[in-house]
Formats: C-alpha cells, structure tokens, sequence
C-alpha cells in the first residue's frame, strides 16, 4: 500500500467522488503526473479543511446561500396560503426550531412538515455536485444508508432530518465508529424512526435493538437463532466472545435501552411532562435497572445512568463481526458488489487495529482506496441516480441548482433521498438499478440535465465546442470529456444512427439545432455503459 498505482484518475474519481468535474486533468488540488498521486490525494480528502464555516468550502456554502425551493399550499385550518421560492432555512437549524414541525404544535401544513426533508435532499445534490471534500460526501451517502431513516413516512424524521445529516453522519462519517455509534443512537431521527424514544421498562421496544445488530453492527450472517436458542449455546458465548447473536441478545439489548428517549412532551407521572424540544433525553424512571446479558456478558443491576445502553454500543462496536460486516459494506461501496475475501479481511483487519483512533473510518477508508482490489477491479459498480445525476452535472460543466423538479425526478428514479422505507436504506448492488424501468428513468434524468427542463443549469457549451464541427467528431470529443479515455467507435456508430445524423453533418455551436443537437449528443454519451459504471 505505497500509494505508486496505474488507477486512471477518472476511475478513481468516479468510485471515490461523483466523479470528475469538466475541464479537470485529473484529480481536484492533485498533479496525477505523480506516481504517488492517489495517496497525497486521499491524505488531502481525508482530512477536509473546512475552517471556513465549519461545514461546507467557499463555494458549496455560496450554492447552499443562493438555493430556493417552490413551496405551495393553499390557506387551511390555522395556516395562510404559501406560494413562493424559499431560501434553505432548516439546514442550520437547532432541533428545537424544528421540532414544531414534528409535534404539529401549532398546526403547520403537510409541506411545512415535509420541507426539512427536502431540504436536505436539495443540499446532498449541491455538496455531491460543488463540494472539494467529494470523498466525505460520497461517505455521507454511504452511512446515510447504513444507518437510514425514513423522513418521507414520518414528520417527526424530517423535523429532526437537518440535524441528523449535520451533527451525526456528517460530523462522524470519516471519525470514530464507537463514537458514531452513539451518536446514531441517541439523535432524535433514529429514536423516532426505530421506535426507540417509546421504549420502557417492562415493556421494551425492541425495533432499534434488533436493527442495531442486524444492520448497523454484526450483520444478518451473524445471527445464530436458527442454531441456538440458548445464549450458552452459542459458540464462546461462555468466555463472552460469541461467534454472533441471537433473540435473547436482542431482547436484553432493547432492556437496556429502556429510558433512552426525547423531549416530546410526554407525561411523566402526575402533572410532570417532558419539554417538547426534540433532544434526546434520560428518563430513570422508565429504565429496566434488572441484570441482563449480552453477548455473553452480565450486566449487574441498577448501573449509573445510561450505563447498560452504553455497554451494549461498546460490546457490539468491538465485537469481530461487526469488523467483517461494516468493511464488507464499505468495500462493496467502493469498489464491486462482490468485494474479495481479502480485501474484506484487510479492512476488517485496519478497522480493528484502530479501533480506538479518532479518525478510524478514515483509516479503513485510505486502505481500501491503496489496496491492489481497488486498482485491479472495474466496472464491477453502477452509479446509482444520484451519482449519475452528480457526476453529469459535474463532468458536462452544469452549475447545478437543485430544484423541486429535479428532487421529484428523483423521487421517481427509485432513489428517494432520506425517503426509503426500510431501514436496509437504498440497494448497494448493480442488479437493483438496471431494470428495464430503471434504465428508462435514467436515461430521462440524463436527457432532462442536458436539456435544462428543470431549469437546473446550462451546459456552457461554448467553452467545450468553439467551432462547427462534424457530429463523428463532436460525439468522440464528447466521450473524451465524459468517459476520460479513448472514444469507442461503436458508441459513435450507434449515437449517430440512433439520432439520424451522418457522421460528416456538421453542427454548429451558437446556433439553435446546432446546440440542441450537442446537448442530446452529451445525454446519449452518458446514457453509454462507461458513463454508468463506476
């Protein structure tokens, strides 16, 4: 892992950011004539700057200023009609300025209620598009899948969306595993969505328990129950090392998250209520204090506060399978749906060694990026609708605005930001994005970008084409600019029969048919299997 690779930048950029953005040579702020590029690059993406406002560089953060989105209902029962272009105003937001939204105290509107989430789905499209720090964002994507939330099914998710995305997955993406952990754990978003905050003594709910190791830490391929139904049973459970879960962890975890809860006005007995301003809280009193066991490991009674949720994070972040099962993920984001067994087994091995380190993500992430898979393995990814989305924008030269039209596009694509049902969050695997409506929904984002139906940004086509050109010539330059190699010709062929133009036509920029017929040229470019790979 000395970091001296062959990788062409173009295939790291579009594994490893939304791909290469127009009129670059190579990486961003990195001379890829180095042999060593690729390691002086990810030294520079994982470890951002951004002491310029603590969150975002100069420009996404000017992006973010200019953004508005349509917001429209008519008058009802407390609210006045709303009709006009809004500024992004939840995303800097505290969670008790949103959590109005959520308590529906006073009445708002459904797209009041609905509008942080949208919010944030408009400033993922402008990070993806306009950060510097791409890596960290593409990250973002992954753990906001990993540890999804549904803010389209519950308003109380998308009241609590802005800080989620901001002070848990943003802030930990590239940090500590045990500390994101918590940090999952005790937001508003995930005690809403999981059903966490209802969870009491002798009456635990174990919803967040469950999806805890099924899916935030050992993984599905570590539960035991249909090999063992005692927990002594389970292979090293008796020296607390079990090879992996059953029910009666799940149940014992979820009693140990008792009392872990929100400020939401719920009563406390008598006259008492809890504030109503969405931050997580402790309630002792709702807590099972009783010994418990899990994973093999007893937990005496009646701990310090917080003390048993706390165990259950530190047993489950350090526990093997949780190693195997969040660097397979990893791998499988970053470099093929089916990563090598070795790989996995290097990752695992770099996230365990430093466990305890502040920028551990960060560690397992440069490993994976300098190992001989990740400069061996192509076109084992396809890009999901956003990356597709992002990486046009960025690679035609679109100044891309989000706007409700695009996030509806989207929506449709099958890639619903912060929208997916199912805590799986949206798939990882080429199969789930390459059906035949899938592929039909891609190529109309495609074709709709290129031709600013959604009034999302122009190609600057001047820049890239001064002079009339043959279209043979002006589909091959296009396929420099977005493949970053050498033009096929089939894809010429077929781009040219497909849009009845002889290869000799000459199209010429400035010119109505001449742009037109160029922007439609940049779109079927992208809707070629090289563009869509990953």
């Amino acid at each position: 892992m000395g970091g001296t690779m062959t990788i062409p930048p173009a295939v790291v950029l579009n594994r490893l950011a939304f791909g290469p953005r127009a009129a670059e040579s190579g990486a961003d702020d990195a001379d890829t004539s180095r042999p060593d590029w690729l390691a002086r690059w990810l030294d520079w993406q994982l470890s951002p700057d951004l002491s310029s406002d603590g969150r975002d560089d100069p420009d996404v953060a000017r992006h973010l200023a200019e953004a508005k989105l349509r917001i429209r209902y008519p008058a009802g029962d407390g609210w006045e009609a709303v009709d006009e272009d809004r500024p992004l105003a939840c995303l800097g937001q505290p969670i008790e300025a949103l959590w109005p939204l959520a308590a529906n105290r006073p009445a708002v509107a459904g797209p009041e209620r609905q509008r942080p989430r949208l919010e944030v789905a408009a400033a993922t499209l402008i990070r993806a598009v306009h950060s510097r720090w791409q890596l960290r964002e593409v990250l973002v994507d992954f753990w906001h899948n990993h540890f999804n939330v549904n803010a389209a099914g519950e308003p109380a998710v998308a009241a609590a969306l802005p800080v989620y995305d901001r002070d848990v997955i943003h802030r930990h993406a590239l940090g500590n595993f045990r500390a994101f952990l918590e940090a999952v754990a005790t937001s508003s978003a995930m005690q809403v969505y999981l059903n966490n905050r209802s969870s009491r003594a002798g009456s635990a709910n174990e919803n967040y328990a469950r999806e805890l190791f099924e899916l935030h830490t050992l993984g599905s391929g570590a539960y035991l129950n249909a090999l063992y139904n005692r927990w002594r049973d389970v292979p090293g459970a008796v020296r607390g090392t079990p090879d992996g879960y059953i029910d009666q962890d799940v149940y014992e975890a979820a009693r140990a998250f008792t009392g872990w809860t929100l400020e939401d006005g719920a009563g406390l007995g008598g006259d008492a209520k809890l504030p109503v301003t969405g931050h997580f809280t402790y309630v002792e009193g709702w807590h099972d204090g009783y010994q418990k066991r899990v994973l093999g490991r007893e937990f005496d009674p009646f701990q310090s506060p917080m003390a048993d949720g706390h165990r259950v994070l530190d047993l489950v972040a350090d526990h093997p399978a949780t190693a195997r099962h969040v660097c397979t993920a990893l791998c499988r984001r970053l470099v093929a749906d089916d990563p090598p067994a070795g790989l996995v087994a290097l990752a695992a091995r770099v996230w365990t060694e430093n466990r305890s380190k502040p920028d551990q993500i960060a560690r397992v992430v440069r490993a994976i990026a300098l190992s001989a898979d990740f400069e061996q393995i192509r076109d084992a990814k396809v890009k999901r609708p956003l990356e597709l989305v992002a990486s046009f924008a960025r690679g035609a030269g679109i100044d891309l605005a989000a706007t409700n039209p695009l996030l509806g596009e989207l929506d449709g694509s099958g890639q619903r930001l912060f929208g997916w049902p199912a805590p799986t969050g949206h798939p990882d695997r080429m199969e789930a994005w390459l059906g035949a409506a899938a592929m039909r929904r891609r190529w109309a984002l495609l074709l709709g970008l290129a031709e600013n139906r959604w009034e999302t940004g122009a190609i600057d086509l001047a820049a890239r084409f001064p002079a009339p050109l043959p279209a043979a010539a002006a589909v091959d330059r296009w396929q420099g600019i977005l493949h970053g190699g050498v033009p096929e010709p089939a894809t010429t062929a077929a781009i040219l029969t497909g849009m009845g133009l002889a290869a000799d036509a000459m199209l010429t920029p400035g010119t109505k048919a001449g742009d037109d017929r160029l922007r439609r040229v940049a779109a079927f470019v992208a809707m070629a299997p090289r563009f869509n790979q990953r």
